[in-house]
């Protein structure tokens, strides 16, 4: 998932956000039996994931199961989206091994769509034109082919916040308010400055952020273009906003505000109860996993605040059956059911996913979670779903995110000059790409 590994997903282990006023409905698509080419009339429904999708730890296979008697499902999961894109290309080539559904990240949707899309069912001959009212038209546009092949539906997109300690920031003498926060960081600027007087106050052994290549990531989520243009032409190396969301990572790792952590190492895992970092930039699905790390002794000490420079986008993904897979019928009313409105908004309660539906976005609104301070979490990364710039998806974004974010840590970890780290950057995508 990571655009710095963003494809990696939040695993819950905690409690959920309350829903203020909402009594969620259990269900949501069609209950009817699933008809199944098996024996007996039992099917078993495979599933294969990158990450923590968080269906199984919010209860909903179990639930699917007791609305469809006879139907069991199946998950296998991954935890690098790299490594799961990698198999999964091995598999589609072949034609074998592939699950009757299949996880796409956001990043690699483009490929799906532009290269793949004999590969996969259209989802239109089972019924998927009548859902297409209940998804953000940016999310259903995004995993339609040229030929107006419908070939995923989306779970969720990752609006952008920024995460802080606010125990560290009163005891390094800085404001803990959320709204008086917005304000200082209104720019990036503004918050590489502010991590500057926290890094002469700072607890012993605490950085500002975690790492420069999150800081890269989510500067980035924040623009429209990105690495191509909309004609589909590689523009990476030229785009400005790419360049200044380099160059203030580069400035913050010149300026030592980093604990210099690799996202997803089980150094950085173990950060997050050692308080080695007081501020992370956050997509709504990293509530999750910060809840995971820290357990109940984080609960209160962390909080959720407006982003730096405007409204952004990091991961989201998409469920898709592969047209190798043996139950393909079955597979689409499980993953129509998974991403039903009501779904989206119980896995919002329990892992902080934020929903592509529609109609899941007008129920979360008012939600408040009690681990980060009750902050207004609906409202936070509501706000930045609406204001987010519908992006440019390519077919090599995540190819070239990863070789950027590897140069990057060239600089903060070995002090690589940021202009070798770059050519260091260009002769990866070059390799990579082509």
């Amino acid at each position: 998932m990571p655009i710095a590994r963003a494809a990696k997903r939040a695993v819950v282990r905690l409690g959920a956000v309350t829903l203020a006023g909402a009594l969620l409905a259990a269900c949501g698509g069609s209950t009817d039996d699933s008809s199944s080419d098996s024996a007996g009339g039992k099917v078993t429904i495979t599933v294969d994931l990158f990450g923590s999708f968080g269906y199984k730890e919010a209860g909903l296979y179990a639930e699917y199961e007791k609305l469809h008697p006879g139907v069991t499902v199946k998950q296998t999961d991954t935890e690098d989206e790299a490594d799961y894109w990698k198999s999964l290309q091995t598999r589609l080539a072949g034609g074998a091994g592939l699950a009757d559904v299949q996880g796409i990240e956001v990043g690699r949707i483009a490929s799906v769509t532009q290269q793949q899309a004999d590969r996969f069912e259209d989802l239109k001959k089972y019924g998927a034109e009548s859902l297409k009212e209940q998804f953000a038209p940016a999310k259903w546009a995004a995993a339609t082919g040229k030929g107006g092949e419908v070939l995923g539906l989306g779970t969720d997109v990752g609006p952008e916040a920024m995460c802080y300690r606010a125990d560290l920031f009163k005891q390094a003498g800085l404001p803990t308010d959320r709204e008086e926060l917005a304000k200082k960081w209104a720019t990036w600027d503004g918050y590489l400055d502010l991590g500057k007087q926290y890094k002469a106050k700072a607890p012993a052994k605490s950085a500002w952020l975690d790492s420069v290549g999150s800081l890269y990531s989510i500067m980035i989520g924040q623009e429209k273009e990105r690495y191509y243009d909309a004609s589909g032409k590689l523009i990476w190396e030229q785009n400005p906003a790419l360049r200044s969301a380099w160059d203030h990572a580069v400035r913050a790792a010149n300026d030592g505000l980093s604990a210099k952590l690799d996202q997803w190492s089980p150094q950085w895992n173990q950060a997050f109860s050692a308080g080695s970092f007081a501020t992370m930039p956050c997509p709504a699905w990293m509530l999750g996993y910060i809840k995971g790390q820290t357990g109940e002794a984080g609960k209160g000490k962390w909080d959720v605040a407006k982003l730096p420079g405007g409204a952004g986008n990091w991961g989201g993904s998409y469920l898709a059956v592969p047209k190798a897979a043996k139950h393909k019928k079955e597979a689409y009313e499980l993953i129509a059911w998974l991403t039903a409105p009501e779904q989206q908004t119980r896995l919002f309660q329990k892992q902080g996913n934020f929903p592509s539906a529609t109609g899941a976005i007008d129920k979360v609104a008012d939600a408040k979670d009690p681990f980060f301070s009750n902050a207004p979490i609906g409202k936070i990364f509501g706000d930045a779903a609406k204001e987010a710039p519908v992006q440019v998806l390519g077919v090599h974004d995540q190819n070239i995110a990863q070789q950027i974010t590897n140069a990057l840590s060239e600089v903060e970890r070995k002090g690589t000059a940021p202009e070798k780290a770059w050519s260091n950057a260009k002769k990866g995508v070059e390799n990579t790409i082509g």
